[in-house]
């Protein structure tokens, strides 16, 4: 029996689209880079303030007051939101992530954390844990903290089953134009790979560059963007198995690699 080829370099000759830049954008690049892509980061979205400061601020001043059981943080941007207004967390209040990377970005900014979802890093992976993690208490009083776009899923969820939920907008995705240079290249086959990260990001890559080339690879992070991108009407053919950036990568070495076996049968 033949080994399995592994290959060194399984991403040389591909140019990958990233389309969000900050640290975690330099990091994909990286990543990228070491498996021997060259990585076009090219943001797509970005994050403003949300319209109404006001009840922001006032959940803030609440949360710090400790009037909260628990806050629920579904994003690292919301972590960015907490650090620019420097929230504080009273200290009987506990604090719930979506993920991984949300978990390590409130730990970074010197928060705690109580909760990760142990198998599906999303609202509803959360929802389905709550309640062994929470040891069936209710009402519970809950501050969810969203993007504008978010689906209310996790507070709807909460108050579903009987919890005092305040759901407050922590800021606004907005869509980001991409270079001239860009849109040209993915439209002449020129990109062999598109990420996309969120629902967010799917919308902007079907209007911006759509319709992607057939021997164009969009690759989502994780099943819930892949259903969002196809629902806006996105093809979807490389789907990570987890949430998180190097589940993404390794979703698209292991396309890279059957792509190469196909080139040598």
């Amino acid at each position: 029996m033949q080994p399995k080829t592994v290959l060194a370099k399984p991403l040389a000759g591909w140019k990958v689209l990233v389309p969000r830049g900050g640290p975690w954008g330099d990091q994909v690049a990286a990543n990228l880079r070491a498996r021997g892509a060259q990585p076009i980061v090219a943001p797509m979205i970005n994050f403003a303030p949300t319209d109404d400061a006001p009840a922001l601020e006032a959940a803030l001043a609440r949360l710090a007051a400790g009037d909260f059981d628990w806050m629920t943080v579904t994003s690292a941007t919301t972590v960015d939101v907490l650090q620019s207004h420097r929230a504080v967390v009273a200290p009987g209040t506990r604090i719930a992530a979506v993920g991984e990377t949300t978990a390590a970005a409130l730990i970074a900014a010197g928060y705690h954390v109580d909760i990760v979802p142990s198998e599906d890093n999303s609202a509803r992976g959360l929802l389905l844990e709550w309640e062994t993690a929470t040891q069936g208490v209710i009402p519970l009083r809950v501050l969810t903290l969203r993007s504008e776009i978010a689906k209310p899923l996790l507070s709807e969820g909460l108050r579903r089953v009987g919890h005092e939920v305040e759901s407050v907008v922590a800021y606004r995705t907005v869509g980001v134009a991409v270079s001239d240079t860009v849109i040209a290249n993915v439209k002449a086959g020129l990109v062999q790979a598109v990420l996309v990260t969120s629902g967010s990001v799917a919308q902007q890559v079907f209007d911006q560059l759509g319709p992607i080339p057939e021997q164009t690879l969009v690759a989502c992070i994780g099943p819930r963007t892949a259903k969002d991108a196809r629902a806006i009407g996105l093809r979807v053919d490389v789907i990570a198995d987890e949430r998180s950036a190097e589940s993404l990568i390794e979703s698209l070495v292991t396309a890279a690699e059957a792509h190469a076996l196909a080139d040598l049968s």
